[in-house]
């Protein structure tokens, strides 16, 4: 366990509040220095001058009346060891400090113990007559109450804390929105130009992530407007090309058939190449089933015999989720089983209740993919072919992970130690965005 907090915001939170505590520390040991020792020092110097005017000697010549009279005025007691027991003694408390230093006073070894109440009662055992005990009344010391000064440093820490609380909150909010924003621009979103608020430094990170921002999106809408003019450019002669096919002569059935299929290939890659510069974040997201969406890809696979998919369903709640882009994860993902794996597959989900996702996984009993090429596999254009065999644009990956990471999911590929391969997508329960965002 990290006592230390990794955000800026609870880091400075700490250091403030860590520097408060040394400043409570030392105002308290300034007071006790420079205040409640001092007076408690006086108070013994007091009292080891009273206990010297009850011991002077030849004080047995002074007047017994002048005796008695100061006794009374001052509340002064004097008693053996068994009248001092009775009248409180071992319920009084001793103090080494406070017996040192009047043990310095009456130059021998001297005891100090008090009795709270009011007033407070100092009893001294002194050198001069170790088996006694002088009680001395001290009125207005127990009065001294430092509750306040307590109070005063404790609402100084908290209003302190609470201020810098404030203070940095105010300075990490722009910083929060900032992060959010780079999240949203890793996804393929395009926020709204963030508030350009904080300190000058912040306003100009601000601006330059908004000009960022700004040019990335004017790029994706360049490709986009590109690829969509391309594909629409290449349809029509591929059109003509597929009119022409079927007009070839008899006996050219063969030559009609391999044009028709190359046709058929062609279109297959433009519709990878729409769908990687189309993202759906216009789909509004709908509380459904995953468990239903892939029943569903699941008999639409069902009218080709030589496939076979086993199905593993856990019990999984609803949540929201862009219908059409999940459907094409799990298309594709499907696709990709049987064309590079195996004619049989398993498909299993469940849900993860500790961290609060849910999960499914495709498997395949194919030959696999190398080590070395899995990460890569998520790239545009990237493939496995040597593993493999596949062909295509290689666009169909990058397509899966532009969906997951637009749910704020993950998707990883793993080779399975019984042989083939195993990719498994977890989407979380409740995602942080899943409004329709302008793109």
């Amino acid at each position: 366990m990290h006592l230390k907090p990794k955000s800026a915001f609870g880091q400075t939170v700490l250091l403030i509040g860590i520097l408060l505590l040394i400043n409570q520390v030392f105002s308290y040991l300034s007071v006790t220095y420079y205040l409640v020792r001092p007076n408690y020092q006086q108070i013994n110097t007091l009292l080891a001058n009273q206990i010297k005017v009850i011991f002077l000697k030849d004080s047995d010549h002074l007047d017994p009346g002048l005796r008695e009279r100061y006794f009374a005025s001052t509340g002064i007691r004097i008693y053996n060891q068994e009248q001092a027991e009775q009248r409180g003694l071992n319920e009084s408390t001793y103090y080494q400090t406070l017996s040192n230093f009047m043990s310095e006073q009456l130059n021998g070894e001297a005891q100090v113990r008090i009795s709270y109440g009011s007033p407070y009662i100092y009893w001294i055992n002194p050198p001069q007559a170790p088996n006694l005990w002088v009680t001395v009344p001290m009125h207005g010391v127990g009065d001294l109450d430092y509750s306040p000064l307590t109070n005063y440093l404790m609402v100084i820490g908290i209003l302190s804390v609470a201020g810098g609380w404030i203070f940095v909150r105010r300075l990490n909010r722009p910083l929060q929105a900032l992060l959010y924003a780079a999240q949203e621009v890793g996804r393929g979103s395009f926020p709204k130009p963030l508030k350009e608020e904080g300190t000058s430094e912040l306003i100009e990170v601000t601006q330059a992530f908004n000009q960022m921002s700004k040019g990335i999106k004017q790029l994706e809408d360049d490709r986009a407007l590109l690829t969509a003019g391309i594909s629409h450019d290449l349809r029509t002669p591929l059109t003509r090309i597929r009119l022409a096919s079927e007009m070839m002569p008899e006996g050219q059935e063969w030559i009609r058939e391999g044009i028709i299929n190359d046709i058929e290939d062609m279109n297959d890659i433009i519709d990878q190449f729409i769908n990687y510069v189309r993202q759906d974040h216009q789909e509004k997201p709908e509380k459904v089933s995953l468990n239903n969406l892939i029943e569903s890809a699941v008999k639409a696979r069902s009218i080709e015999e030589h496939h076979k998919i086993d199905l593993h369903l856990g019990d999984i709640p609803d949540v929201e989720l862009r219908k059409v882009a999940i459907k094409r994860v799990l298309d594709n993902l499907i696709e990709n089983a049987f064309r590079y794996g195996s004619d049989n597959i398993e498909i299993t989900s469940g849900y993860d209740k500790k961290h609060r996702k849910l999960y499914f996984m495709v498997r395949d009993f194919g030959a696999g993919i190398p080590e070395d090429q899995v990460d890569s596999l998520f790239e545009p254009f990237k493939q496995g072919d040597k593993a493999r065999g596949s062909l295509g644009s290689g666009l169909g990956l990058a397509i899966i992970k532009r969906a997951v990471d637009m749910h704020y999911g993950s998707i990883t590929l793993k080779n399975m130690p019984e042989g083939g391969l195993q990719a498994m997508v977890c989407l979380p329960e409740k995602a942080r965005l899943l409004t329709p965002i302008s793109a």
